[in-house]
């Protein structure tokens, strides 16, 4: 495909952090290639079990009087003819086309993104306290509730990110549990009411395979003539460590014979379900991505795949999953580094922290995994807006200040643009300066003009008193309250028309 040709939504280019040596890198590869030879994945799938036998795989049935099984073994030369056909560019539609994301393995520029599928909704807003003590001290801060997922979130959500000018797709980020939704009908009513609020990429799981054909044929409806489909999938087909589920693996297949884009994720825990070591943790979730992303393409040669990363620490007193360490940085570092290895787009993660609610405790947890999994050149880094709680919580307050955080991150990983004719722009500008005013703040509007003069903090207080959470709330507020980017009304009365199973809009 060319580039050239096509106006993409514009990504952070960054000079990747390379964490992992290339001797390292080849390490883990080979032990990679090792695990699948040797021990192999147990599969409960029998049409994956019949794809991966047909592909070249030794499979064997394994004797087990509650559940079919089979063990697949994976020659060498079977492995690498199916990373041959993998794409190393694929392209991810939008609403609008100028939110359209080109992801090309070879060029390490970034997006991010919401992700996960939080239970709870929690909605903020400011009130004013007086201390007890004396009451000329006066505070404004945020008091939050807590709510169940809906539709109703959901399309708030999509709302605020079509908003946010640092959130380049949406990811379904709430699970809705409405009256009337179930496994039936919960796809289209989430890709439904994400699209009609967002006009950005959109992507999402699948709770039911058989809702494929309808999702799609949604999806043909909002794109109309437009050459690529505004949303995509997630399936995570392993549950680590080395095991691929039944259910998960006929989605992989289905969604593979429609040459769909699709993240083929793996998320162990380092320390509960894969090892702690950096080293051990990456061979594993590498071999469990590349045993997905075989099926997909033996289903399908050629079928558009991302690398879909998604270590995690697991906190030691608890056995939670613990993103506010090191080490979550470090393993999608390392994974970047593979998917790059293999030329296929990196998925990955950063902005996830273990606080409960907004405050410095977030923002630190999250400020590190931004920069970090940013600069080792990642392609597509969800979980990045609004999350808490692990991934148990969305916080539309928090994502509008992930916005600005994401925002300096940006700014900060820019990389230098010296060109021959700055460089001697800048030694007349010296000269003349120096022999005049002796002040520079003159010449200052043209490099504005580069976008190459850092910006401030979103949020400043001019005051002595904090009033990033007061100035971040109304933003947010604005912004849900404008509805106004949604799909035409003949296209809504279409799609309500074709696709069943949709809740009528309250």
């Amino acid at each position: 495909m060319d580039e050239q040709k096509v106006q993409y939504r514009k990504p952070l280019h960054v000079q990747p952090v390379e964490r992992l040596t290339q001797a390292q890198v080849e390490a883990i590869h080979e032990a990679s290639m090792k695990l699948l030879q040797e021990q192999g994945l147990k599969c409960a799938g029998e049409q994956a079990a019949d794809v991966y036998r047909s592909a070249g795989c030794t499979v064997t049935e394994i004797k087990d009087e509650k559940q079919k099984q089979w063990k697949i073994i994976f020659p060498e030369k079977v492995l690498k003819k199916a990373l041959s056909s993998v794409p190393s560019q694929v392209v991810l539609g939008a609403r609008d086309p100028q939110n359209t994301l080109y992801l090309d393995a070879n060029v390490p520029a970034v997006y991010f993104g919401t992700g996960s599928e939080t239970n709870i909704y929690l909605r903020s807003k400011i009130e004013n306290f007086v201390s007890a003590d004396n009451e000329q001290n006066k505070l404004q801060y945020p008091v939050f509730q807590e709510e169940a997922g809906s539709i109703s979130a959901l399309r708030e959500s999509a709302r605020l990110i079509d908003h946010l000018e640092h959130a380049d797709f949406f990811i379904r980020n709430v699970n809705i549990q409405d009256e009337g939704i179930d496994e039936s009908n919960k796809d289209v009513n989430v890709f439904f009411n994400a699209l009609l609020n967002c006009a950005k990429h959109v992507q999402g799981g699948l709770a039911d395979v058989k809702a494929l054909p309808e999702v799609i044929s949604l999806a043909k409806i909002i794109a109309g003539e437009q050459s690529h489909l505004p949303l995509s999938f997630i399936v995570c087909p392993i549950k680590s460590p080395l095991y691929m589920v039944a259910d998960s693996s006929e989605k992989v297949i289905a969604i593979a014979e429609e040459n769909i884009p699709m993240v083929i994720s793996s998320s162990p825990q380092g320390g509960l379900t894969a090892p702690v070591q950096e080293e051990g943790i990456l061979m594993q979730i590498n071999a469990e991505i590349l045993a997905g992303i075989a099926l997909a393409q033996f289903s399908n040669p050629g079928a558009p795949v991302l690398y879909g990363s998604v270590p995690v620490r697991t906190r030691l007193d608890t056995l939670n999953d613990c993103y506010g360490t090191a080490n979550f940085s470090h393993y999608a570092m390392g994974c970047a580094q593979m998917a790059r290895f293999y030329g296929i787009p990196c998925y990955s993660s950063s902005g996830v922290g273990d606080a409960k609610r907004p405050g410095i405790q977030a923002m630190a947890e999250k400020l590190y995994s931004y920069k970090e999994v940013a600069s080792a050149g990642a392609h597509y880094i969800h979980y990045s807006f609004g999350l808490l709680d692990g991934t148990n919580i969305f916080s539309p307050l928090q994502a509008v200040l992930d916005n600005a955080t994401i925002a300096m991150v940006k700014d900060l990983l820019r990389s230098p643009s010296f060109e021959e004719k700055h460089i001697e722009e800048a030694i007349q500008e010296i000269k003349t300066t120096a022999e005049g005013s002796g002040m520079f703040i003159r010449k200052v509007r043209k490099q504005l003009r580069r976008n190459i003069v850092s910006d401030i903090y979103e949020f400043i207080s001019e005051g002595e008193e904090d009033q990033v959470f007061v100035q971040a709330q109304a933003k947010l507020d604005a912004y849900l309250a404008d509805n106004s980017n949604t799909l035409p009304e003949e296209t809504i009365q279409e799609v309500y028309q074709k696709i069943p199973g949709l809740l009528k809009q309250s």
